[in-house]
């Protein structure tokens, strides 16, 4: 988390503290899950990234989004409805699994723009080793909160959308979502303040619970989890982890890879984005221009996106689990 933390340009605190979160669902058998509601790990970060729009006249654009806070907290389980059936299982698994969680400011317009923030911050995250990402595993979940409002007003009553488990889902659940506010607001209806499920199947968001009520939470300190001390001098401190000592671990982020492609071997911005997407692709790219400098760094990378990152996507296999060289 604290390297994670540092690579996002956060605010690492010193001393941050676990509280309890009182709160009666199934998912949550204690009845309260252990979280960084006062002192969180990290505070005010900022996450820059580009996105590539489905419209092919358009160029990618460059987009930020400012990072609140990351916080650790327990993992609570997964609750499963079924419609056919009337009933609802509660899977318990991964119910109690520390996790991080990542509070984003709401600075995106569409779907779009929140899938390219959530693929950028898997890359970021995989090249720090700090989370592989695997969204079809559970690795990396994603809840967004959506509301609509007139331009320059205030923002609308929001919804909570849980259950997206692929970067193309949360493009599809925000986009569908927004339509959905949209025309309950145009029907002279008011959009109610409620947790929904995404649907990937029929591609869309349903019911789960309202939060009209204000609940209250009863946050209390954790007794059973004393705070987290950081080190934040460059002196050793037995038992302290050292914060400047993480700072020198961060390796090359998404970010600056894509700056290096430019301005080191003149490519396009889309093609950087595409190489910096695919860390197998990008690895073969520098080991072809190593051999021979003399050859066209455009040429080269129009050849694996165009025709090696074609193939490889007209079959089930992914680039990772493939065995290229640059003899091939």
């Amino acid at each position: 988390g604290i390297l994670t933390s540092l690579a996002l340009s956060c605010k690492v605190n010193p001393l941050s503290w676990f509280d309890r979160k009182h709160y009666f669902y199934s998912d949550l058998p204690a009845g309260y899950q252990i979280t960084q509601q006062r002192a969180p790990l990290a505070n005010n970060g900022i996450i820059n990234f580009h996105v590539c729009t489905t419209d092919a006249k358009m160029k990618p654009y460059a987009k930020s989004s400012v990072l609140h806070q990351i916080q650790l907290e327990q993992d609570s389980g997964k609750s499963l409805h079924d419609d056919i059936m009337q009933s609802s299982l509660v899977d318990l698994n991964r119910a109690g699994i520390p996790l991080m969680e990542f509070v984003f400011a709401p600075d995106l317009s569409n779907g779009e723009e929140a899938a390219a923030l959530v693929k950028e911050l898997c890359l970021i995250l995989t090249r720090l080793g700090t989370c592989l990402c695997k969204m079809e595993e559970g690795g990396l979940r994603v809840d967004v909160n959506v509301s609509v409002n007139q331009e320059g007003g205030p923002l609308g009553i929001r919804s909570e959308v849980k259950n997206i488990g692929s970067v193309r889902g949360v493009a599809k659940a925000v986009d569908y979502e927004i339509i959905r506010q949209c025309k309950i607001l145009e029907s002279g209806k008011n959009v109610i303040n409620e947790t929904r499920a995404w649907d990937p199947q029929n591609g869309v968001t349903v019911a789960m619970r309202d939060k009209e009520k204000n609940q209250d939470y009863r946050f209390m300190p954790e007794p059973n989890l004393p705070p987290l001390r950081l080190n934040m001098s460059k002196k050793k401190i037995p038992g302290l982890i050292s914060v400047l000592e993480l700072y020198k671990k961060i390796p090359e982020l998404p970010d600056e890879t894509r700056s290096r492609l430019q301005n080191k071997y003149g490519l396009p911005l889309s093609s950087a984005i595409v190489l910096v997407n695919e860390d197998r692709l990008l690895e073969l790219f520098e080991q072809i221009m190593m051999d021979n400098q003399k050859r066209s760094s455009k040429i080269v990378a129009n050849i694996l996106i165009m025709e090696l990152l074609a193939l490889v996507n007209t079959e089930v296999t992914d680039l990772n689990h493939r065995q290229f060289t640059k003899e091939n």
